[in-house]
């Protein structure tokens, strides 16, 4: 449904944005999170799983929340984008931007004539709120956020070609995949990793654009907002998920060691009934 895009607003105004990965974007955990004081919940539909009914799924589900979400599409496919805006995706972020050329075509593929080559059926898609939001084309092209993904060695020597291009709002540097195309899988604490990200954060920041990346061994979040970052996506939902069960888990080994040595420990697990 359409409403007007507020994470683009507080970007443009300057502000830092921090965010959730929420994988395949499951619609309850999107509806938890989105409750919680985010700034915004990014839905991922490239690593997760799921399609365009999946992604409407997590969309409605944000809407009932305070916090604006994004999604992450699969692939740099105007099809793929196509489907996800007229679901009603209005921030969107796209993986393994490489040239000049794959951005434009990024970016042409998320706006309406003559900005862009997006289809048109504004009439009754979701994103018009099928057809009742009034002029929605022109809405649609003034709240369209894209961020692209600089994930290569190759992105990073074209960063500030891309970032000028108008429509390239976010520049998001994939660090892990960034540091595997180096051949340093796992390692994004890396001197010439950190190197080459420095080269694309001082093209992204002197082109003026929002600098975007995820917390990593190079960077805390605080060390990035030092840098200039704006844009930082922390948490994922089934890393929260893995580390909140683990905790209990081990909490509840400690305390049964405890008492088969006769002790009665007195702390107990911290917990609440429902």
């Amino acid at each position: 449904m359409f409403r007007p895009n507020v994470l683009k607003q507080k970007l443009l105004s300057g502000e830092a944005a921090y965010g959730c990965w929420v994988a395949g974007g499951t619609p309850t955990e999107c509806e938890v999170l989105g409750h919680v004081g985010f700034d915004f919940v990014l839905a991922d539909f490239e690593h997760g799983q799921g399609d365009t009914r999946e992604i409407v799924d997590a969309l409605r589900a944000m809407e009932t929340t305070p916090t604006p979400a994004m999604v992450r599409v699969a692939w740099n496919d105007h099809v793929l984008l196509k489907r996800a805006l007229d679901g009603g995706v209005q921030s969107v972020m796209i993986p393994s931007v490489d040239t000049v050329e794959a951005a434009r075509d990024a970016i042409r593929a998320c706006y309406y004539p003559p900005a862009g080559i997006r289809g048109y059926a504004a009439s009754v898609v979701r994103a018009s709120t099928f057809g009742v939001e009034t002029d929605y084309i022109h809405k649609a092209n003034e709240n369209m956020l894209i961020a692209i993904q600089l994930e290569s060695v190759r992105a990073v020597e074209n960063a500030a070609a891309i970032a000028a291009l108008d429509g390239a709002d976010i520049l998001f540097i994939g660090i892990n995949d960034l540091a595997g195309n180096m051949g340093l899988l796992g390692q994004t604490g890396h001197p010439e990793v950190q190197a080459m990200a420095k080269r694309a954060e001082e093209a992204v920041l002197a082109a003026g654009k929002v600098l975007g990346t995820v917390p990593s061994a190079g960077a805390s979040v605080n060390a990035l907002l030092d840098r200039g970052y704006r844009f930082i996506v922390g948490p994922h939902n089934i890393a929260l998920l893995r580390d909140a069960g683990a905790a209990a888990a081990a909490q509840y080994r400690e305390l049964k060691a405890a008492r088969d040595r006769g002790e009665r420990p007195q702390v107990d697990l911290p917990g609440k009934s429902y």
